[in-house]
């Protein structure tokens, strides 16, 4: 069973991010022990344009982002969740222009940026938030704690 699909809007399809984002979101499955749950996760990876509509159609946000989640379920729910039929997890859409200027800005691989984008994706589908400041330490450590499992620092 494959836990995570991947799909490219109105970009050319890509190997080396196929394989980064399934790398990636295995160990969060693996880490968050829900990779016998019976779930998957939904990635698109798109163009600025299309990230913005959905960000204003989803959000009432007129403005560019670089990553959306659209989780299906709320924290609680995931504890109590059955293996049942197989089931999304949610939907994360990544704008691949804004990883590249982003990585750039920050100093990063294009690898890290990327890897970075949806491991924050998968903890906002599971939950977590970055609001409030402990809330966002929270989900910072998580974040961290995958790439530096995975050795993807730079």
């Amino acid at each position: 069973m494959e836990i995570v699909e991947i799909n490219f809007l109105d970009i050319d399809e890509n190997k080396q991010y196929t394989n980064i984002l399934k790398k990636v979101i295995e160990k969060c499955f693996t880490e968050e022990k829900i990779n016998n749950k019976n779930l998957y996760i939904n990635v698109v990876l798109t163009n600025p344009d299309n990230i913005r509509k959905m960000n204003k159609q989803f959000r009432n946000i007129d403005k560019e982002t670089d990553v959306l989640s659209f989780p299906m379920f709320e924290k609680e729910e995931l504890e109590n969740l059955e293996n049942a039929n197989q089931d999304i997890l949610g939907d994360i859409v990544i704008s691949i222009d804004r990883v590249k200027q982003q990585a750039e800005e920050y100093g990063h691989s294009f690898e890290r940026e990327l890897a970075y984008m949806a491991v924050h994706g998968f903890y906002h589908l599971m939950g977590y938030d970055h609001i409030k400041e402990n809330d966002k330490n929270i989900m910072r450590q998580k974040e961290e704690n995958i790439l530096h499992q995975l050795k993807i620092l730079k």
